[in-house]
């Protein structure tokens, strides 16, 4: 299946399919075409027998002007030779390479705080690494887990078991649900969440299956969050590496305010949605720190057992009961909701930290870590 249209102006269409027996994938703007087939599918799309009954070519109209736009679809049976030739293009798995520095951080009752970021995309969406070279590359920072959210999709959730194995990291399910009125990650292995249902809906489905839904990016400039919940989410991508991308977004106080403001209960998590080398955060920038027992991860999320950093070595706050343990933070100030500021001095320091959530910032009011 092709989908070809003039490329100008801004205009973005999405591209997905659907099969007899259901949904089988979708890239978004990423790529024009797609191959379907029982042995292999693009990335993005699940492997599924070609069988008799209605096809369904998918076009999200994303980014269209008032004048509209034309397209053409082509659709044809692929040989054998042309799938082998699309599954040999797909990026080869790298070495393993060695880990990067893992930080010691203290247990709390035999649980033990592990790095991890909940939002990165591979080739399975718009991303650029394969998943094995994604893997790689969060292993080489120093991360203990990832979540790899590809949008609209699911098709990678096979791969991660073994590749996680292989590169020594915990690959986290995802998918991130998306739409022009906000995206939001589903996380953990609990089948496709249709973006086409509302909001709400996707709020059920996953509480239903047993999944963790953070809502991503709420303050994102054409993709902030516009839709309506049956309640605020347990869990929200409080800090997405956009907070820090830009020098004038050091000290912005937009996404704490949002926070406190759509419920101060609400766990926070961070993500660095990358996508590519040069065009996004690495992965762990941030790094959110989750108190885990034994490898269950998104059982530390759900328990709100999580604090997050700008990245896997800088000042990280934790919180320890009533009590909060702030580590490379000297020189550093504690600050909460309606709470003022105290100092923090030495490496180590265990200050008083009921209540929540609380940060810690610079001189120039530059948030470097959180905790609820």
């Amino acid at each position: 299946m092709e989908l070809g249209y003039k490329r100008r102006d801004g205009v973005v269409l999405d591209l997905g399919c659907e099969g007899p027996d259901g949904y089988v994938g979708w890239s978004g703007g990423a790529r024009p075409h797609y191959v379907v087939s029982e042995g292999w599918a693009t990335p993005g799309y699940l492997p599924t027998p070609v069988s008799p009954g209605t096809w369904k070519v998918l076009v999200g109209l994303h980014r269209v002007p008032p004048a509209g736009v034309g397209y053409r679809l082509t659709v044809r049976r692929a040989t054998p030779a042309e799938v082998a030739a699309e599954r040999d293009a797909q990026p080869e798995a790298p070495p393993v390479p060695e880990r990067g520095p893992r930080r010691k951080l203290p247990d709390v009752d035999g649980m033990r705080w592990l790095a991890a970021d909940f939002h990165a995309h591979t080739v399975h969406s718009d991303g650029a690494l394969g998943i094995e070279e994604l893997a790689a590359l969060a292993v080489s920072r120093g991360l203990d887990a990832l979540a790899v959210t590809d949008h609209n999709t699911t098709s990678h959730h096979a791969y991660l078991p073994l590749v996680g194995e292989r590169y020594g990291i915990r690959l986290i399910p995802g998918q991130e649900v998306t739409t022009d009125r906000g995206h939001a990650n589903a996380l953990g292995d609990i089948g496709f969440v249709d973006f086409r249902n509302p909001g709400a809906q996707w709020q059920r489905d996953v509480e239903a299956r047993g999944g963790v839904l953070s809502v991503n990016h709420p303050l994102a400039t054409d993709c902030c969050w516009r839709m309506a919940l049956d309640h605020p989410t347990a869990v929200a991508e409080v800090w997405h590496s956009s907070w820090h991308a830009l020098p004038v977004l050091h000290n912005w106080g937009g996404p704490l305010a949002w926070w406190l403001s759509w419920d101060r209960e609400t766990v926070p998590i961070g993500g660095s949605d990358f996508h590519a080398y040069g065009n996004d955060a690495l992965p762990g920038a941030p790094t959110t720190w989750v108190l885990t027992d034994g490898d269950d991860v998104l059982g530390g999320v759900a328990a709100g057992r999580t604090a997050v950093s700008a990245d896997p070595t800088g000042p990280v706050l934790l919180r320890l009961g009533d009590e909060l343990l702030a580590l490379g933070s000297d020189g550093l100030l504690l600050s909460g909701f309606d709470a003022g500021r105290r100092p923090v001095v030495g490496e180590r320091a265990v200050l008083g930290g009921a209540g929540g959530p609380w940060w810690l910032e610079d001189d120039q009011m530059r948030v470097l870590a959180v905790c609820g």
